[in-house]
């Protein structure tokens, strides 16, 4: 899609202050659109980081805030009404496999009711497209690799999987039951400036920058579909317009054979060693790391690897931004926002 189909749009993003919300937002307004945002700030991690890009968009002309959570179900109700979205982009979620191990009440309240309020919400107040963020962690135990759209997910190794796993199944009972078009798409380990503390590359960079060893999982045996987050929101935005129909577009179409609903995965299709990933990051600080090796920890995987296939046939576009380029942004961005 072009950027002028995005100009005079309304379209609601939820989570519009986390890592992946602020990205898409920010691609939006550059767009044209006019964009609700919708985030409670949840201290989740250091919410300072989630303030500053929220700052960022709220400088921004077609930008508005609405400070609740998605479990809020009549807050949300009286702010969707209000702004009348044609478009949905749904990103609030409760996130990271760990974290759910312990505080498993925050993942359902979040990701599953909060997920529901949504979709009761499109049910009555109907839009274009509903997208939502599911993740690459749904495919579980499966070994085939390619992970592709059409595989079985039903072996969710985290509760953080089974709610994503469980938003999908809901997300396409009303796709059937009330004609909602949506599309789920699956993030395969996004990283890039801005991410969320909690994760590798962040945890990584504030060791190394402290002079501290890193903890490697896995013993550092294990590869990741790395996907940069700018070519995440270009292959996510491009996905608006790609509104599922009646009939598939490929022989590996996920479209379901009784509702205008498909599940896409974001990824590039080449894994990356995680210690490859971590040399980038050694290349980018002119350092080596002290490491820590470790088993891997409950509920991960060895590996991920995005089939693209069925996103290339949807948009035209692959993630393909090397490690090496996306690491070296990211610790440019984290040196300039911790140095100021």
């Amino acid at each position: 899609m072009t950027m002028s189909n995005l100009a005079n749009r309304r379209i609601l993003v939820t989570g519009s202050a986390g890592f992946i919300g602020f990205h898409t937002a920010r691609h939006l307004l550059d767009a044209g659109a006019t964009v609700l945002g919708i985030d409670n700030f949840t201290p989740y991690y250091d919410v300072s980081l989630k303030d500053a890009r929220n700052a960022i968009l709220a400088e921004r002309p077609g930008f508005a805030l609405a400070r609740l959570g998605i479990e809020e179900a009549d807050a949300l109700g009286a702010v969707w009404r209000e702004f009348a979205p044609d478009t949905v982009i749904h990103l609030a979620a409760q996130a990271g496999v760990r974290y759910s191990i312990e505080h498993p009440d925050a993942y359902v309240a979040t990701n599953v009711t909060g997920t529901f309020n949504l979709l009761e919400l499109a049910r009555h107040h109907p839009v274009r497209h509903f997208l939502a963020a599911s993740t690459s962690s749904v495919y579980g135990a499966n070994t085939e690799m390619p992970f592709a759209e059409t595989q079985r997910t039903q072996t969710p190794m985290s509760l953080y999987a089974a709610t994503k796993g469980a938003t999908e199944l809901i997300g396409h009972s009303y796709a059937h039951l009330y004609g909602i078009p949506q599309t789920f798409f699956r993030f395969f380990t996004v990283y890039g400036p801005w991410g969320r503390p909690d994760m590798a590359l962040f945890k990584f960079m504030k060791a190394m920058a402290a002079g501290e060893a890193i903890d490697v999982y896995g013993h550092g045996r294990m590869a990741r579909d790395f996907t940069y987050v700018e070519d995440l929101v270009t292959a996510l935005v491009a996905l608006i317009d790609a509104v599922p129909g009646s009939a598939p577009v490929s022989a590996a179409d996920s479209l379901s054979p009784v509702a205008p609903f498909r599940s896409v995965n974001i990824g590039g299709g080449s894994p990356v060693p995680l210690m490859d990933y971590i040399a980038a990051l050694e290349a980018a600080m002119g350092a080596e790391a002290k490491k820590n090796f470790l088993p891997m920890q409950a509920g991960d995987v060895p590996a991920t690897h995005a089939s693209p296939e069925l996103l290339h046939a949807l948009v035209g576009f692959v993630p393909e931004t090397p490690v090496r380029e996306g690491v070296k942004a990211f610790v440019d961005w984290y040196r300039g926002y911790y140095a100021s």
